[in-house]
């Protein structure tokens, strides 16, 4: 009895020392907390629960509130490193375009095929001749020798005969006097030493050790060599075409389905495939010649020609894309070409939000006359474009890294 009373005791003793321990104005040591805890097999870890996730529940959250996630940040400085410019968005008078192909063609009076004149072997003049190379009027082009062919030396066969013309339009000149020879022989005899004469002189002005030189009759550029270096041509053979290159013909070819727009045209730009610039006619003193009223044979286009000055490198012969520019259109959307990218056939533009701040923005595009193209959906008036460096501005956008310590709010 007196050993149940006992432990009685002692257990009421235990449980008033827990009360205590857990009473915030009771002081308790950590060896009766833990022997506490440990006969309730209570932890303060239960439940999961851990103090620093109660300071830190919520902080992510909040400082990613609020961002737009479709904006691209590119500070003032990465602006002006990569040289951005801008266009603003407003109505203006815009062109209707037909986009075409067409030719450079040289214009007429502009070049001049040059022929042999004698028959021998060619040989090039001082120096080595090839497309392209300037040339001025009078400059000895080719040398013809027929030195060492079976006709003979043509410079000492034609002064031969010149020599016996000569004699023998002397003598009848004494003949006719005395009534020895008609008049009608006389004249025969004159006209043979006149032919002979001019043969004559027409070789020997330009002759020399290498041969009868052929000269470029104008100031210019070699558009093409005709032959090569130890040819044997005849007289009156092409050997070379020389072009002034000053005035030249932009000949596009338009298909049959425009034939009644072909009225209206009244300019036009064109894009060289070399240099992929952009020449408008209007710039370089351009003019309407004519539209065909008929296709060629064969074709199924009717060509529309313009004759314009060649202020540039425009490379007569050459294939280019035509821009026919006709009937005005006004307050439409209009931008330059460059503010474009293009991603598997869509079209985007960079709108500048702020300072720092660019948005990528879907544009439907209308024709396009070369330096700009009409905008039919997408852009609004008044709002500000990149129209230069819109490739880096696009290279931000895919970038994982953004700028340190920056917060981009609205």
């Amino acid at each position: 009895m007196y050993k149940l009373f006992s432990i009685g005791a002692f257990m009421l003793s235990l449980l008033i020392s827990c009360n205590n321990a857990q009473s915030p104005h009771t002081e308790h040591n950590h060896d009766d907390h833990s022997a506490c805890t440990e006969e309730h097999g209570h932890d303060h870890e239960h439940d999961g629960h851990d103090h620093e996730d109660a300071h830190t529940h919520g902080y992510e959250t909040k400082s990613t509130a609020g961002n737009h996630s479709d904006e691209i940040i590119f500070t003032p400085q990465q602006a002006e490193k990569a040289e951005l410019e801008y266009y603003t968005v407003e109505p203006v008078t815009f062109h209707e375009v037909i986009t075409t192909s067409g030719q450079i063609l040289p214009a007429q009076g502009d070049e001049i095929t040059i022929a042999a004149t004698v028959s021998g072997v060619i040989s090039f003049g001082n120096v080595q001749l090839s497309e392209g190379k300037n040339v001025n009027k009078g400059e000895n082009l080719f040398y013809i020798s027929s030195k060492n062919v079976a006709e003979g030396d043509y410079l000492a066969r034609t002064k031969a005969a010149y020599e016996q013309a000569l004699a023998a339009y002397e003598r009848s000149q004494s003949l006719v006097k005395e009534m020895i020879i008609s008049q009608k022989e006389f004249e025969q005899s004159k006209f043979n030493y006149e032919t002979a004469r001019t043969a004559y002189e027409a070789v020997s002005k330009n002759s020399s050790s290498r041969g009868t030189g052929v000269l470029s009759p104008l100031s210019g550029y070699v558009k093409s060599v005709l032959v090569k270096e130890g040819d044997y041509v005849t007289v009156g053979q092409p050997v070379a075409v020389v072009s002034q290159n000053q005035r030249l013909v932009l000949q596009a070819e338009v298909s049959q389905r425009y034939y009644n727009a072909l009225r209206k045209i009244i300019t036009a730009n064109f894009e060289t495939p070399y240099d992929n610039k952009v020449y408008p006619l209007d710039s370089l003193r351009g003019k309407l010649l004519s539209f065909g009223k008929s296709t060629g044979d064969g074709s199924f286009y009717l060509p529309v020609s313009f004759e314009f000055d060649n202020k540039g490198s425009v490379v007569p012969g050459s294939f280019v894309s035509v821009y026919l520019i006709s009937s005005p259109l006004e307050n439409v959307f209009a931008i330059p070409v460059s503010a474009l990218t293009e991603e598997q056939g869509t079209y985007f533009v960079y709108v500048r939000l702020d300072e720092e701040g660019y948005q990528k923005r879907e544009v439907q595009l209308g024709a396009g006359d070369g330096e700009r193209v009409q905008i039919l959906s997408g852009l609004k008036n008044g709002e500000t474009i990149v129209s230069k460096g819109a490739y880096q501005v696009r290279l931000a956008s895919v970038s994982s890294v953004i700028p340190e310590g920056h917060t981009h709010n609205h």
